[in-house]
């Protein structure tokens, strides 16, 4: 007869590869719910219950786990900086910073995209939203491209690769929920993605001025300044947009000086753009406001929804120690930190390709923060890895947010900006992406100048 000796060790074995199990079950749940096209915030939701289910937690510590986890001062900014990029939008505040950017790059091959670029990239300073870049800066840009010879699937991906600009050059609102959920100085990480963010930004202009003649035949000089009216149309151009131009240097100069936090920098912003817009643009009405309020609610309800699920989702698998297993399995399979690093650059790429950039910051970088502090990566840099990640992830099919975005402000099929999306990624996004990763002086070096780390 066979005696069966109860093993508290072979139990706890036991319960370990159900919980690692488990967990990695429900990120295919949220992966699949996503893909067929349930609302993230739902998907969300639905992998919590099959959490709660599964592992009997308690729903009413788990509830005050989760709303207590939202009462932090920084989340205000959240609205604010969204409530800017619409204010942006109605106040006629992206149209002046286009058309001061294009009066400088004009004439040149490749001009008409390159101020699409720095446009995106100065909007972003100021609004920290990849969503309403799109929607700002393509309405107003799309259009002139087409009648400059651009190709409106080429220039729709070339929309949608630039408008993340506004997560790496600061402030950015998928920072601010890093550093939420990671407990990291969120002026750290504003500074952190100067670096790759001007990186991308220079990337993008040299790759477009390379197509420029090669892949299209830019057309100079059929629309934007007469060649004859240019001293006084460019001093007006200028003189009209240095209120916008304002912004930028009044919010990122007040974060890094010290003047004040970032959240009362998103304050300053929404109070700075409704000025702009009601007393010098004279382009912002009531009824623009009052669209712009209710577009802020929506998107930042949905942000904060998806925020509180994820905080209890990771609740449930802090409990279960799954970032602690999944670092003892990473570095039991490869102890090369190098190899380390391209794995989880992989994971990353293949994560924001299947799940949105908001899904990636505060589900997937958390369960990978032990592992990167094991090999000795700095978490401010490991935000910026992130950041990087989320640009190419925003920009690669199936799920893409970012480039269906623009290609419906493009009025074009998305069949038709996958080829020059991919090329844009493999050429402009994943370079920077890896050097970020493997030269962190490049992330950590303002940082440190500034003293916010």
């Amino acid at each position: 007869m066979r005696c069966v000796i109860f093993s508290p060790a072979r139990l706890a074995t036991t319960l370990k590869k159900r919980s690692n199990g488990m967990a990695a079950f429900s990120i295919l749940l949220l992966v699949f719910l996503m893909v067929i096209g349930v609302p993230v915030a739902w998907s969300f939701a639905a992998v919590l219950g099959y959490l709660v289910l599964v592992f009997d937690v308690n729903t009413t510590s788990l509830l005050l786990q989760g709303f207590r986890s939202l009462d932090h001062i920084i989340l205000l900014a959240l609205p604010l900086f969204v409530l800017a990029g619409y204010l942006m939008k109605s106040g006629g505040i992206a149209r002046r910073l286009v058309d001061f950017i294009e009066l400088l790059v004009m004439g040149r091959r490749g001009g008409m995209g390159a101020s699409m670029v720095i446009a995106s990239g100065v909007f972003g300073a100021i609004s920290g939203t990849a969503t309403a870049a799109v929607a700002s800066i393509g309405t107003i840009m799309v259009g002139p491209l087409a009648q400059r010879g651009y190709p409106r699937g080429y220039s729709s991906a070339l929309l949608g690769m630039s408008s993340l600009l506004g997560i790496l050059i600061p402030p950015s609102i998928t920072l601010i929920l890093f550093g939420v959920v990671t407990r990291q100085s969120i002026t750290a990480l504003f500074a952190a993605t100067i670096g790759p963010g001007l990186l991308l930004l220079l990337g993008l202009i040299f790759f477009n001025r390379f197509c420029a003649g090669r892949w299209f035949k830019e057309e100079v000089g059929s629309a934007g300044l007469l060649p004859g009216k240019l001293p006084r149309s460019a001093g007006r151009i200028t003189l009209s947009a240095l209120p916008a131009l304002s912004m930028p240097f009044i919010i990122l100069g007040g974060i890094y000086g010290g003047i004040f936090t970032p959240t009362e920098a998103a304050g300053v912003a929404v109070v700075v753009a409704m000025f702009i817009g009601f007393f010098i643009y004279r382009d912002l009405s009531f009824a623009n406001l009052k669209e712009s309020l209710a577009s802020s609610a929506e998107t930042t309800g949905t942000i904060i929804l998806i925020l509180l699920f994820s905080f209890m989702i990771g609740r449930i698998l802090v409990a279960e120690r799954v970032p602690q297993e999944l670092t003892v399995m990473i570095t039991t399979l490869v102890n090369n930190p190098i190899l380390i690093l391209l794995l989880v650059n992989g994971f990353l790429i293949f994560a924001g390709a299947i799940m949105d950039d908001l899904s990636v910051t505060v589900v997937i970088a958390p369960l990978f923060m032990p592992l990167m502090q094991t090999i000795g990566v700095d978490p401010v840099h490991f935000g910026a890895i992130v950041a990087c990640s989320v640009v190419i992830g925003a920009n690669s099919p199936p799920v893409a947010p970012i480039l269906y975005m623009a290609c419906r402000i493009g009025k074009v099929s998305i069949h038709k900006s996958i080829a020059p999306a991919l090329f844009l990624i493999a050429f402009v996004g994943m370079p920077v992406m890896l050097i970020t990763t493997f030269l962190p002086a490049l992330s950590l070096t303002i940082p440190r100048l500034l003293g916010a780390m």
